[in-house]
Formats: structure tokens, C-alpha cells, sequence
């Protein structure tokens, strides 16, 4: 009953912002379109479309939200006006009661709110579909003085996303019963790590630990800030973190009237992406402008800075492997390596010819290269590979869904940021220096390095395992060495039998050879 009245609330949702007549006036179609202007009689519809949706995503709660956040990234799919609208749904999303925040945060450390922060800002700097930041400073202990961005989780969050996840698996269901391509694109899995991550989001605790990762495997690239976590008061529904002082990313007009790089921002962007995915398998997976900035401190000036990792992506090995097999193959234009990862990795039915899917696969990416970024469209290379992918019954892998979000981010602020950047030269070389380290010595080295410890221990024990194998089974062992003797004499006799049927068979020829030259002579 629950799912019946979600599902009606979001049609009355829909209905009451006039989407569906945003829907329908879409299609050329005569007929379309008059029923279009049928459904909005009688409903005042005067208000941006842009509006429209936006309002209508927030009523509807956060899983709608972060569609819509997803969306706001694609100007090149979204019509301006709608496209600014969803922009605020990045870090403007209405934000909730302060005196809830306040009442959260003293429950949170079981203390009022003025024994822990000298200052707090009642107003939140940023609203977002899971939390609020405020900007605080610390009142005691080894932190005190220290100006620090406290989040603060939304209220009664886990039963409004269960609602909406509920609903998602009843018509991943249908999808997967009612749809052709139901089995192939696994709609209940994808629903799972959807699920997965949202849950993951709603724990503040988790976020900050995600947080210290990233940190650590950032260090030393120097092109990237990631706010230092402040343990001490870091909660399930509070975390209290390091203030940053930055521009937000998709403010470019400020950032070049402040003397920031704008191409060089572009290609560290990209660099930053690619690290995370290829070396560390632990990637930032949530990269829309709101949760992007750029240090204004002289001391980081020009850097990025990360902020919300309620949402990371991870990759095994095999992952990382294969993805970047698939990546430098597609640099290289070797289509034809493509579609025999496609088969070894089982995506593809055995069955599937090598050289059919080579051509389907170059027909959709050979018009690409050598464009620059604002020439081509990824999500359009996606949309036109999904439709291959259809035709040769590929299956969507559900631990790939978040590399893929973040891959039309990293697009999208690429847009923004610098429409002539050539994504595929500059991820070229970084994937192919990436591939070298993977098989070369030093990948060996890092691997015995990474053993050692295991064979430290292991080495000393081999002579003690050892006499206590032969000392408590030596009825056993002599009825093995027995077996094993056995054979090895079955197998000398069976080579002896080989080498003088061999021997024969050349002195056979020989004998042969010389007869006929005796004859001829």
C-alpha cells in the first residue's frame, strides 16, 4: 500500500507541475501536441518550465534531487533554461529548520550547542537533498579557535529514501518481467548499488572515513584539497571537517577574474579522474560543480577542492585492468581488441563473431576522434554504444554504474571549463603510462614487496611443517611415493617405447635413403 500511495503521489506531483504537458508539447506530432494542450486546461501553467521541473524534483525528495543533479551537468542535452534551473538544485536545495541542525548536533554529542562551538552560523552556507553545511568555530580542546564546515544530516532521511527505493525495485521488476532487454540491463541489480550508496550516504561517519582515503591517495599529486577531518566530533548525523576556502568550479567568469588557469584546471580535472580510478580504484564519485571548488588561498591557489564523499566508487583489479585495456585500445583505435575484451570478459555471448562487433563498435567511435570536447558528446557515444550493445546482447555491469555517472560529470564540467580540451589526448598518455607500470618490473617489484611479509612467515615454518608431515603420515606418504613410482616407471617405459620407435623410424629413412642412391647409381 505504501508503493500504491508513492506512486500516486508522484503522478499528482506530476500533474500539479505540469510536466506531462512539458512531456507531450516536446513531440512534433500533431495529435501529440493537442493533447498536450488538453491535459494543461484548467491548471495555470505560466511558470518557467525550468521552475516547473526543478520544484516539482524537490517535492518528489532526494533521489529526484540527485537525478536532477545528474542532469544540470548536460547542457549539451538540456535546453539552457531548464539546465540553469536544475544548477540549483546542485547546492540550493531549500534548506531545513536551524533549529532542527541545532537540535541535531546536541543530541549528536549529548551537550549544548555553545559548550562545543564559540561561533555558529545558523544560516547553512549550502543545502543539499542529504544535508546541510554550516560554518562553525571550535570553543575547546586541541581544536579550539580552529574554523571548521559542520554537515549536518536531514531529518528522518533513511524513511523518505526507503519509500522511493521501494517503488524503484517494484518497477525494476516490471522492467525486468515486461522488457526485452529486462535480463540484459539487470534493473534490480543496478537498483541494489543505487540502494547501497544511498544508505552509505545517510551514515556521516562512513563519509568522513571515505574522506581520510581520499586524502591519503591524494597527497602527493598536489593538485587537489581534501578537508581534513576533525574525529573528535564526527557522528552518524554530524561531521564536523576542515573549512575550505574556495570558488565554486562553474563560476568561471570569477575564476578568470581571479587569475585562475582555466585550461589548466580542464586537464588536472581529467589527470585527478583518471588517478582515482586507475591507481587507486577509489574514486570521488559524486563530482557535479556543487561539490567542486577552487582554492582562492594563496598557499593552494588554483587547486581543486573535493568536498561531499558520501558516494565513492570502487574498482578491483580485474576492473581496473580491463577498463584501461579498453581505454587504450579505444585511443589507439584497435576496435578490434574492444570487442575481444568485450567477449573474454563475458559481456558478450561466446558466440559473438569478433569481426561483427569490431565494425559496430568502430562505426559509433571512429566519428569522434581528433574533435575537440565541445565537438563531441559523450553521453551521444554512450546512447549510440547502448544501441549496439542491444544488438549484441551485451550485459550492463551494475559495479560500473557510478564510473559511468562520473564520467558525464567530468564531461560536464569539461564544458564548462574548457570546451577546446581534447579529453582523448589528454587521457592517452596517463593510461598508457598506467598500462607500462602494471607489467613492467616495477609492478613486480610492488607486488613481491606487497608478499614478503607473507613469506617472513611462512619461510621460517616450512623445515617444522615439514617433519611433522613426514612424521604423522609416513603410511600415507609411503603409499603416495609408491603410487608415484609406479607411474614415473609406466611413464619411462611409455618414453622408451617413443625414443626407439623414433630411432627405428630414422634409421628406417636412412637405410631407405641409401638403397635408393646405391640403385640410382
Amino acid at each position: 500500500m505504501r508503493q500504491v500511495f508513492r506512486g500516486a503521489f508522484i503522478v499528482w506531483v506530476v500533474l500539479r507541475h505540469g510536466l506531462d504537458e512539458l512531456v507531450l508539447s516536446s513531440f512534433q506530432h500533431p495529435g501529440i501536441r493537442l493533447l498536450g494542450r488538453i491535459v494543461s486546461i484548467g491548471r495555470n501553467l505560466d511558470t518557467p518550465r525550468g521552475q516547473r521541473l526543478r520544484e516539482a524534483l524537490e517535492r518528489l525528495g532526494p533521489i529526484f534531487v540527485k537525478f536532477g543533479q545528474v542532469l544540470s551537468t548536460r547542457r549539451d542535452l538540456m535546453p539552457p533554461d531548464i539546465a540553469d534551473e536544475l544548477a540549483k538544485l546542485q547546492d540550493r536545495v531549500p534548506p531545513f529548520p536551524s533549529e532542527v541542525a541545532v537540535a541535531t548536533i546536541e543530541r549528536a554529542f549529548g551537550k549544548p550547542l555553545d559548550e562545543v562551538f564559540s561561533h555558529f552560523d545558523r544560516v547553512p552556507v549550502a543545502s543539499a537533498s542529504i544535508a546541510q553545511v554550516h560554518f562553525a568555530t571550535l570553543r575547546s580542546g586541541q581544536h579550539a579557535g580552529r574554523e571548521v564546515a559542520v554537515k549536518v544530516l536531514r531529518p528522518a532521511m533513511g524513511t523518505v529514501i526507503d519509500k522511493d527505493l521501494s517503488l524503484m525495485r517494484l518497477m525494476a521488476g516490471w522492467v525486468e518481467r515486461l522488457s526485452a532487454d529486462g535480463k540484459r540491463l539487470k534493473p534490480r541489480e543496478v537498483v541494489a548499488e543505487f540502494d547501497k550508496y544511498l544508505h552509505d550516504e545517510l551514515d556521516l561517519l562512513r563519509e568522513a572515513a571515505n574522506a581520510a582515503q581520499l586524502r591519503r591517495n591524494m597527497a602527493g599529486l598536489d593538485l587537489v584539497l581534501i578537508p581534513e577531518m576533525v574525529w573528535d566530533y564526527c557522528r552518524t548525523e554530524v561531521m564536523v571537517m576542515e573549512r575550505m576556502h574556495g570558488v565554486p568550479i562553474n563560476r568561471v567568469d570569477e575564476l578568470r577574474r581571479r587569475g585562475v588557469n582555466i585550461a589548466k584546471l580542464a586537464q588536472d580535472g581529467v589527470t585527478i579522474f583518471f588517478t582515482q580510478v586507475f591507481r587507486d580504484g577509489f574514486f570521488h564519485a559524486d563530482m557535479h560543480p556543487g561539490n567542486i571548488q577552487v582554492s582562492t588561498d594563496p598557499a593552494t591557489f588554483g587547486r581543486y577542492i573535493s568536498l561531499d564523499f558520501g558516494i565513492v566508487g570502487t574498482l578491483t583489479e580485474f576492473d581496473k585492468e580491463y577498463l584501461a585495456q579498453n581505454f587504450t585500445a579505444f585511443f589507439r583505435r584497435d576496435y578490434k581488441r574492444v570487442a575481444e575484451l568485450h567477449i573474454e570478459s563475458g559481456w558478450v555471448p561466446p558466440q559473438t563473431r569478433v569481426d561483427e562487433l569490431e565494425a559496430a563498435i568502430r562505426a559509433v567511435c571512429e566519428p569522434y576522434f581528433d574533435r575537440p570536447l565541445k565537438d563531441i558528446s559523450l553521453g551521444m557515444v554512450l546512447m549510440r554504444l547502448f544501441q549496439t550493445s542491444r544488438r549484441f546482447q551485451v550485459e550492463i555491469q551494475p559495479q560500473l554504474v557510478l564510473l559511468q555517472k562520473t564520467l558525464l560529470n567530468i564531461e560536464g564540467l569539461g564544458r564548462e571549463l574548457d570546451p577546446d580540451l581534447d579529453l582523448w589526448a589528454t587521457a592517452k598518455p596517463f593510461l598508457e603510462k598506467w598500462m607500462v607500470d602494471q607489467i613492467g618490473p616495477k609492478r613486480l617489484w610492488e607486488q613481491l614487496k606487497a608478499e614478503a611479509p607473507q613469506y617472513a612467515k611462512l619461510l621460517p615454518a616450512l623445515p617444522r611443517l615439514f617433519h611433522d608431515y613426514l612424521q604423522h603420515r609416513p603410511n600415507d606418504l609411503r603409499r603416495e611415493l609408491d603410487a608415484l613410482m609406479a607411474e614415473q616407471r609406466r611413464t619411462n617405459r611409455l618414453l622408451q617405447a617413443i625414443v626407439y620407435g623414433g630411432v627405428g623410424f630414422l634409421l628406417g629413412l636412412i637405410v631407405t635413403q641409401v638403397l635408393v642412391r646405391v640403385r640410382l647409381w
